[in-house]
């Protein structure tokens, strides 16, 4: 009998955790062939455990790392550090890592260093611009250098990996596992503290509308926070009892700081903490409009039917651009403003994108990534 297939799946942020589920919900299905185990560098810690709960994640390895104002090198000098030892100890047959995370960067490059095959989920991203985002554009490029399988989400990402000069033969369109985990948290019922917050708000049909707002990334630090704000703040004010406007708000004090300072005591606006992906999923269902710079959410609102501003120049996600279910509005306060007024005030513009297609998949990423794994494996 032909001994398990070994299979370790890194990952260190919320985002990376909510596609990777899916993936290893799916992995332990074949305890006969597949021998599963998940290694976390904890990158982000609090965000991280709420989607480990959520899907009864349990991790092997927890290695972390999570510090205080830890600079991008010193993040990368303690990845390297301490997951070396972990693939030394059981040298996996397989790493999988996820996007375009400092985490991603480094387990692959370390994957490459132990001769570990390596395979790369959400594989085929590009801006083609290295400053956007930062650090994530290179992060994935150098993931997909070092990569032995490529798994992407869409066509474009493959066209994208082609042009790069990798063998068609090792890349695999799949969708993204991000729509798994959708299908999987909506079908559940509302959490009770979505509802509650909801009824806060003030937010009901024929009643307030609500706009979901989330903003994090490190190229919006500084001035195009506090631009972003500054829309927020007009937009609140200019639409007084028609809108609710909810922010969860990053941890990062880089964040944390200049919202706080902005949009405290806004009548309709409403700042939390950080949501658990349960709850945050359920709140986009209820929405009119998001508005966000997050990766993840420009793949998840078109499958809810929700019209998206991106508050970014450039979006790796370009297919939701040419579906007309995201659009790309940047940090400029007045722009911000006018095509948020637009959607708001425009029922047949809002229609338009709240039908347009999404083309992330079908909810089946999970399954046609093992399959491939498999497959490989029993063909060597």
């Amino acid at each position: 009998m032909k001994r398990q297939l070994q299979v370790m799946v890194i990952f260190g942020t919320r985002p990376e955790a909510v596609k990777m589920a899916p993936v290893i919900k799916e992995l332990q299905k074949h305890p006969e062939e597949i021998l599963t185990r998940v290694v976390i560098t904890a990158q982000h810690r609090e965000m991280l455990d709420q989607v480990l709960t959520s899907f009864e994640i349990v991790p092997d390895v927890d290695l972390n790392l999570m510090q205080p104002d830890q600079t991008l090198a010193q993040t990368t000098a303690r990845i390297f550090s301490d997951l070396d030892p972990v693939l030394e100890k059981h040298q996996p047959d397989w790493l999988l890592v996820q996007g375009d995370t400092t985490t991603v960067m480094a387990a692959a490059i370390l994957g490459y260093y132990h001769r570990i095959k390596v395979g790369h989920i959400e594989a085929g991203l590009r801006t083609h611009d290295k400053w956007q985002p930062y650090p994530e554009e290179i992060n994935r490029r150098l993931a997909g250098v070092v990569a032995d399988l490529h798994f992407a989400p869409t066509e474009n990402n493959r066209q994208n990996l082609l042009r790069e000069g990798v063998p068609d033969e090792i890349i695999r369109i799949t969708g993204n596992p991000a729509i798994d985990a959708l299908h999987y948290v909506s079908q559940q019922p509302t959490p009770p503290e979505t509802a509650k917050l909801l009824a806060q708000a003030g937010v009901s049909p024929g009643d307030r509308r609500l706009l979901l707002i989330t903003a994090h990334r490190r190229e919006n630090f500084g001035e195009p926070i506090r631009d972003i704000c500054r829309a927020l703040k007009k937009l609140a004010d200019h639409y007084r009892d028609e809108i609710a406007l909810i922010y969860p708000v990053h941890l990062n004090p880089n964040i944390q700081e200049p919202v706080y300072q902005a949009l405290s005591g806004v009548n309709n606006i409403h700042l939390l903490p950080p949501m658990d992906y349960l709850p945050l999923v359920h709140l986009m269902k209820h929405a009119a409009l998001i508005l966000t710079d997050s990766g993840g959410i420009q793949e998840e609102a078109p499958s809810l039917g929700i019209p998206t501003l991106v508050l970014r120049q450039r979006t790796e996600r370009q297919e939701g651009v040419d579906a007309g279910t995201l659009k790309l509005v940047g940090t400029d306060p007045d722009r911000i403003f006018r095509e948020t007024c637009r959607l708001l005030d425009d029922p047949q513009a809002h229609s338009a994108m709240a039908g347009a297609v999404n083309p992330y998949g079908d909810g089946t990423a999970a399954q046609k990534i093992v399959s491939a794994l498999l497959e490989n494996w029993r063909a060597d």
